[in-house]
């Protein structure tokens, strides 16, 4: 079968503003794909009739099949059937069965129907109509000039209905689709994006089915697999053997699968070893403990975060020696481990962490901006890491927490160097 290319167009000026996250092309996208038809763009446009027009016109030269949610609403500013009318020059008629569930709608709610509620019941003359089980605008399907055009509301809920109910099952009947199309994402730690890419250079160089896309963020990176196949078993299958030649090679970097975090991670390897933990932090300011507690049932690992930002903070509630802070300062090694040792023996907890640094924008200490300690203590003692990150205060903050979880992930896995 010729592969089907798709496309993706979200309507709505408050997408664009960001006063709306657009979660819909992305479930729409993973829709299409498990039933093997591929997406090759998403477009986001405002209620603007031109710029809708423009849209439409690229859309239809490129793609086979057109999917646009949003703009079939009863206002001025819901213009998306008037664009394509504009495109396409196919008539806009009233749906009959449309407006009488319009209708019976408002009278069953006893509230008077506007005239412009009528808007919501106009589809595109030949079209074919998509009921909506739990809102009022249908989904409008559209064959012309040799691409589908398939129209749905914005409201997500609405949305999905539409397309699980009536628009994958057209599209399974118009195409006889037998191809599927699986996703895994691999999650490293403690390993860069570009070395990553060159422990793997030949295996993403010879790359064709499964696909291999690197994708980093803040802290981490990851590998997406995709594979096209004829079943689900298949595919995984393929994607399974793939991960396992990755594996050989950075295995001891790969901590997670899909939408694992890396606290989530640490969080089941301390309830695995029936273990505890609890935080002292200065620069993060109790960013690490939130992170922590932000996973359900964390109070069976985590007993609690003391957060002493200030020096005479850490004297009294963590009991650390002024000669010590004296001596060596708040912003080094002997301080962090005597907030991990403290923190561990207050709160009983089978691993202490601490964070203590400079997250600027003005050094501290002779300590410039970034500089960053971290110590893990257990009954057998400590390890202290020391940093240099860069940017601003807000980034400094987030890559210790993320490297804070780093550590404890590689030491509750391999134990104490």
């Amino acid at each position: 079968m010729t592969e089907i290319k798709a496309e993706l167009v979200s309507v709505g000026t408050e997408l664009l503003l960001g006063q709306i996250v657009n979660t819909n092309a992305a479930w729409i996208s993973q829709h299409l794909a498990d039933k093997g038809i591929s997406v090759y763009y998403h477009s986001v446009v405002g209620d603007n009739f031109d710029r809708l027009a423009g849209v439409f016109q690229q859309a239809g030269r490129r793609s086979d099949i057109v999917l646009i949610t949003g703009g079939l609403g009863p206002t001025d500013d819901d213009l998306t059937r008037e664009a394509f009318q504009h495109i396409s020059g196919l008539e806009i008629v009233e749906d009959q069965q449309t407006i009488e569930k319009i209708e019976s709608f408002f009278t069953k709610n006893k509230r008077d129907m506007t005239p412009n509620n009528r808007k919501q019941a106009h589809i595109l003359k030949g079209a074919k109509v998509i009921d909506n089980s739990v809102g009022i605008a249908p989904g409008i399907i559209v064959e012309h000039e040799g691409t589908i055009w398939i129209f749905m509301p914005g409201v997500p809920r609405e949305m999905k209905a539409i397309m699980l109910e009536g628009i994958l099952p057209y599209l399974a009947d118009r195409f006889d689709l037998n191809t599927v199309i699986r996703s895994r994402m691999l999650r490293f730690i403690g390993i860069g994006e570009s070395q990553l890419e060159h422990e793997l250079r030949d295996i993403i160089a010879a790359q064709s089915n499964p696909t291999i896309a690197p994708l980093a963020s803040e802290g981490e990176v990851a590998l997406r697999l995709t594979a096209k196949a004829a079943q689900v078993e298949e595919a995984d299958q393929m994607i399974d053997k793939t991960e396992a030649i990755i594996a050989e090679k950075v295995g001891q970097f790969l901590y997670g699968y899909d939408e694992e975090t890396i606290d989530l991670k640490v969080f089941q390897q301390l309830q695995a070893k029936q273990s505890t933990l609890a935080s002292a932090e200065s620069l993060t300011g109790g960013a690490f403990g939130a992170a922590v507690v932000g996973n359900p049932g964390a109070s069976s690992i985590f007993n609690g975060a003391a957060v002493v930002y200030h020096s005479q903070a850490k004297q009294s509630v963590l009991d650390i020696p002024e000669a010590l802070i004296e001596k060596y300062g708040t912003v080094s090694k002997e301080c962090a481990e005597a907030m991990a040792q403290a923190v561990r023996s207050t709160f009983q907890s089978t691993f202490g962490i601490s964070f203590t640094g400079v997250a600027g924008p003005d050094s501290i200490e002779g300590k410039r901006a970034g500089t960053v300690y971290i110590s893990i203590a257990d009954e057998s003692g400590c390890q202290t890491r020391d940093f240099q990150f860069h940017g601003d205060r807000q980034t400094v903050r987030g890559r210790a927490v993320k490297k804070g979880f780093e550590l404890l992930h590689a030491y509750l896995k391999k134990g104490r160097e």
